[in-house]
């Protein structure tokens, strides 16, 4: 599989449908040529340089000066070297337009946004990248680590070639003039007058050499790397596999709610299926994943039997076991100090704890100081509109029931937002609203609408585009808790911010976990 050409027939059909200024075949043709000899180039930095990944993913609109960030002197020289006829401005422009896609192409290919699995991808692939480089991009990355090992023999290939003195037609002269001297080399002596001359095509050739032994080594090496990545793919993959998974929740009554059992074994969690459905007389039982994305077992999981036991009865509990930890969380602290003391001596090698129920009105009042903080952080002569979602989701919206006004409480952290939102240009924020499980979807999804609404008609009316504001209801979709508890319903309740840059349609939400691309 040739990566660079999969990603040429990816990328510069989308690169060139964004940019409607072509004309004509001729203009669409070199345009095309400029984004062929970028890719490898692109591919080739990302490989040696994997922080580079997740910076540009965090970039809602990543531009080739992120690539060289201290050295504008090269992105010029890439710009002109990759550009051929075309004017500067619109060279960068192609190039910068060409990074979004390539990430998510990369992304898709290797299965995963994460950047240790991009980079592990791209050194599987490293011999067509570097075979797809063109010559002179070797003097350009030599410093910046772009080629790797043989990036020093690049740079010299190159600057010997730069150095050769073009033939003329006669060649009788006795004498060269110092001036026609090419540079002295460590790696040659100077040629007396008349063997230069006539030898001019001796390092063009060495070169062609050159170029093929790297190409056959590089083969050589990425052939032995894929050998050796198939033979330990299994304990990567099972490295990489998730904690084993648990959960239980119950009502008022001690009866069961919710169970959720996420176990890479089909053996135990069928065996935890019947014995949850016999043990609380639930017909459905538990939500079972038993694929290999998660462990085999938990961690003293033969003591989860007696666990359930005691857990029968037990009113407004929630147990959530994941791999060598269990927490226990309910609206009566004493009696889950009880059940804690219970449950440990039949788990030795797990840590269990106790979590104390949310107290809401503090959880507000933090999460509101947090994104004004936040937000007066930022320098309004710099602003990144991640920067601004990320803040804005760092406050909770607490609407009272059934309602869609904002609560003051809030209003001061709109209007912070709103006076950096019109310092950014290119950027829409999607309010997102979402409920809880509580009545029907429908009017929930009405009622996160509305609330969404609300939002954004608060920011129009503080002065924000309303062009650069899109209001979206979810309802009760998308859960990030469990709704069998107040905490959880509390956590599903919620207002979410995402930026969508206009320009090249790519969305990125803000999650704790980090920036997530949408689309």
């Amino acid at each position: 599989m040739d990566l660079v050409q999969i990603l040429k027939d990816r990328v510069i059909p989308i690169v060139l449908n964004q940019d409607s200024t072509h004309q004509n075949a001729s203009l669409f043709g070199e345009k095309t040529a400029v984004l062929s000899s970028f890719i490898p180039i692109l591919l080739s930095l990302l490989k040696n340089n994997p922080n580079l990944i997740s910076m540009l993913q965090s970039n809602l609109n990543p531009r080739i000066a992120d690539l060289f960030p201290h050295d504008s002197l090269a992105k010029n020289n890439l710009i002109d070297a990759v550009g051929h006829t075309l004017p500067k401005e619109e060279t960068e422009s192609l190039l910068n337009h060409s990074i979004a896609p390539t990430l998510g192409a990369l992304e898709d290919l290797a299965g995963s946004n994460d950047d240790r699995s991009i980079a592990h991808y791209l050194e599987q692939h490293k011999a067509s990248i570097a075979s797809a480089l063109p010559l002179w991009a070797s003097s350009i990355l030599a410093g910046l680590g772009g080629l790797g090992a043989g990036a020093a023999t690049g740079a010299f290939a190159s600057n010997t070639v730069n150095s050769v003195v073009e033939p003329t037609p006669t060649v009788t002269s006795p004498h060269v003039t110092p001036s026609h001297v090419a540079p002295s080399s460590p790696y040659t002596q100077p040629p007396e007058p008349e063997k230069e001359k006539s030898s001019l095509w001796f390092p063009l050739i060495a070169l062609v050499i050159l170029a093929i032994l790297v190409g056959l080594f590089l083969r050589y090496c990425n052939n032995k790397e894929q050998v050796v990545a198939t033979n330990e793919q299994p304990a990567m993959s099972n490295a990489n596999a998730q904690p084993a998974f648990f959960q239980l929740s119950t009502d008022a009554t001690g009866s069961l709610v919710t169970c959720q059992a996420r176990i890479g074994n089909p053996t135990f969690t069928d065996i935890i299926q019947t014995e949850v459905k016999q043990l609380f007389n639930h017909p459905i039982g538990c939500g079972v994943d038993s694929s290999q994305q998660y462990h085999a077992e938990l961690i003293d999981q033969n003591g989860l039997s007696s666990i359930l036991k005691l857990l029968k009865g037990v009113p407004n509990a929630t147990l959530t076991w994941t791999g060598s930890e269990i927490t226990l969380q309910g609206t009566d602290a004493a009696a889950m100090q009880n059940l804690a003391a219970q449950i440990k001596p039949l788990v030795p090698n797990v840590n269990v704890n106790v979590q104390q129920a949310v107290d809401m009105s503090q959880a507000v009042n933090s999460s509101i100081s947090d994104a004004e903080k936040a937000l007066a952080s930022i320098n309004p002569e710099q602003v990144k509109p991640l920067d601004i979602a990320t803040a804005l989701n760092l406050q909770i919206i607490n609407f009272a029931t059934a309602s869609k006004d904002i609560p003051d409480a809030n209003k001061s952290v709109l209007d912070q937002a709103a006076a950096l939102m019109n310092r950014v240009p290119n950027v829409q924020l999607t309010v997102k609203g979402f409920t809880d499980a509580v009545g029907n979807a429908e009017s929930n999804k009405t009622l996160s609408h509305q609330r969404a609404q609300s939002v954004v008609d608060y920011l129009i009316s503080k002065g924000v585009d309303p062009s650069k504001l899109k209001a979206e209801g979810y309802g009760q979709e998308n859960p990030v808790a469990d709704n069998a508890t107040e905490e959880g319903k509390f956590k599903n309740r919620r207002i979410e911010f995402a930026v969508t840059n206009t320009e090249t349609g790519v969305e990125r939400e803000v999650s704790p976990e980090g920036v997530e691309k949408v689309n």
